[in-house]
């Protein structure tokens, strides 16, 4: 199973970046999709989930200005980050949990200049 992330990059803080994540078509319809983040020194942290029926859930620190969706004819989730901040620099990890499993991505680097 891979999950291909995209989309990091180094921006300015106001600046808006969006994430992409795909996944072989048979895990992506049984999986929820999460973003997580690390940062340097820092543990893993859930940014934001989206349920197979199109639920979401953020964390608090990104409400209004994160918003996860998924194309399930893509197979792919995203994150569109805006307003970005100094404090959302982190390798930012796609992940697929499903009944019996939990796969990774090698994670994409956002950084956040001030």
């Amino acid at each position: 199973v891979q999950l291909v992330e995209s989309g990091g990059a180094l921006v300015q803080a106001g600046g808006s970046l969006r994430l992409s994540c795909t996944a072989s078509g048979s895990i992506f319809r049984l999986s929820t999709m999460s973003w997580y983040r690390q940062a340097p020194g820092k543990q893993r942290e859930k940014v934001a989930g989206i349920s197979r029926g199109g639920s979401e859930n953020y964390i608090s620190s990104v409400k209004g200005r994160f918003t996860i969706s998924r194309d399930n004819g893509q197979n792919t989730v995203y994150l569109q980050m805006n307003t970005l901040k100094p404090e959302d620099t982190a390798r930012y990890y796609c992940n697929a949990n499903g009944l019996t499993f939990d796969y990774w991505g090698q994670g994409t680097q956002v950084t956040v200049s001030s």
